[in-house]
């Protein structure tokens, strides 16, 4: 069996079999989801459905890697970034939880620490592979020099800040990261990526397993942990396999979730008070014209596999 599918397989099973012990435990703590008061009135109903259910991801994935071999320095720093994030989330969470409040870091304290995350990550990747980034279609190396780490902050926040908005309704963010982190392995696999190509799989099979809790109506929530420690995967593996440039179009749903985001803030300024959008992210805009949660999960999904199916037939 290869490596990489030990890894996948490894992690489905293990976040299959940790989930139903890690629910009832959400429970007991009390670590129930805080709806935002300003959220879609169909989601009051999901107030107190168990958080933080992301914490697998930062046992599972680890665990996936060690038991498929995969220690390399790739692996490593992959691991980092998504552990460090997934950390960052739990602290986030677990203020939310104890203020009693459907906000729990502030968005400056989150930027802060995912900026610090970055940074670390993106100098130790620079530091071994130097600061060069691939340019499609032309098929050239540009080489940025120090200039690479902001280049690569900016990649980090961006991309985990678009996961995050992702991360709205049952099972669209599992589901969504599930497909890029299988075309991940696809590439990985495909361009010899040996030394990374553990994480990927790893990355798929937590997914996946979180996906079976995690379809509407969900049984667990990922909250910051689970959201900010994928979008820390995601972004580590388009720096990694040096496609970053190409991770807008793989990512278009996580591009067009945080965009809405953003002009609908500036729209409402500018306007004096009114939106572009019945609610961003844009997910509540479709939900919120009358479609199900499955039906905006299924169209998302769909738009995800397009994407990936164009990102390789670039790449390959």
């Amino acid at each position: 069996m290869p490596d990489y599918v030990k890894a996948s397989l490894t992690a489905l099973i293990l976040a299959s079999l940790c989930l139903p012990f890690l629910i009832p435990a959400l429970r007991r703590l009390r670590f129930g989801q805080y709806v935002r008061a300003d959220g879609p009135e169909s989601h009051l109903s999901k107030s107190g459905t168990p958080t933080m259910g992301g914490v697998v991801f930062l046992l599972t994935i680890p665990a996936a890697m060690l038991v498929a071999g995969g220690v390399s320095s790739e692996g490593l720093l992959a691991v980092f970034l998504s552990v460090a994030m997934g950390i960052l989330g739990f602290l986030d969470d677990f203020l939310k939880i104890r203020k009693r409040r459907s906000e729990g870091l502030t968005a400056r304290q989150k930027l802060v620490g995912q900026i610090a995350m970055a940074f670390i990550f993106s100098a130790v990747l620079w530091k071994l592979e130097g600061g060069a980034v691939w340019i499609p279609f032309v098929n050239r190396h540009v080489n940025l020099g120090l200039f690479y780490i902001p280049a690569a902050m900016l990649v980090i926040t961006a991309t985990v800040n678009g996961v995050n908005f992702t991360d709205g309704l049952d099972g669209l963010c599992s589901g969504v990261t599930f497909l890029v982190a299988v075309t991940f392995l696809l590439l990985c696999r495909a361009w010899g990526l040996t030394r990374l190509v553990w994480f990927p799989g790893a990355l798929a099979g937590s997914c996946m397993g979180f996906l079976l809790f995690n379809l509407h109506p969900a049984r667990v929530f990922m909250g910051d942990t689970g959201a900010l420690a994928l979008g820390g995967g995601v972004a580590a593996l388009a720096l990694l396999s040096g496609t970053e440039l190409l991770l807008p179009l793989l990512g278009v749903v996580y591009v067009a979730e945080v965009s809405s985001v953003i002009l609908q803030v500036g729209y409402f300024k500018r306007t004096g008070g009114k939106r572009l959008f019945r609610m961003s992210p844009i997910h509540h805009h479709f939900e919120l014209g009358g479609w199900s949660e499955n039906m905006v999960d299924l169209v998302f999904w769909s738009v995800t596999f397009i994407a990936a199916m164009a990102f390789l037939w670039i790449l390959l």
